[in-house]
């Protein structure tokens, strides 16, 4: 199996910008906003939610190349792709709509459909290459985790 470093780094690159996209709408509110609200016991510490979500972004990237590298020529392929896209631009949504409009429940609306669209994202990828919708499990999981706290912090405050 030929790797295209190219398209790897690629891939990689544009899972981590969506990434950097998200973080200028929550930074600035972590020490803020954030700080002030009341939530729920099983909140990870703030310093566990960079590598957590860089070592995502990276496995994201890694599958969208393995789809990518078949070639895009089927309709399932590029619609896998676009799935994949459509569910990255929800993900870097999500941060404006919690932080930036500084709106658990907006968030929360926000990381519903960003689920969705990411189980959506995977079936397609498993019907492209298994082993790239294998690699958005911990995605998924991560995201369940992180609904589920959002509601907790939404019904909190």
């Amino acid at each position: 199996m030929k790797i295209d470093y190219r398209k790897l780094f690629i891939a990689i690159i544009v899972c981590l910008i969506a990434g950097f996209v998200g973080s200028i709408a929550t930074f600035p509110k972590i020490p803020t906003w954030y700080s002030t609200l009341a939530k729920p016991w099983f909140a990870p510490p703030n310093w566990l939610f960079g590598p957590a979500w860089t070592t995502l972004y990276v496995l994201m990237g890694i599958a969208l190349y393995l789809v990518w590298k078949k070639g895009l020529k089927t309709q399932n392929e590029k619609y896998a792709v676009y799935l994949f896209g459509f569910q990255l631009g929800l993900n870097a949504l999500w941060s404006f709509l919690f932080f930036g409009l500084e709106s658990p429940f907006f968030g929360l609306i926000g990381i519903v459909a960003m689920w969705f669209a990411i189980v959506a994202t995977i079936w397609e990828f498993y019907m492209v290459e298994k082993r790239a919708a294998y690699l958005l499990v911990p995605y998924l999981a991560w995201v369940s985790f992180a609904s589920t706290l959002n509601y907790a912090i939404w019904m909190l405050n």
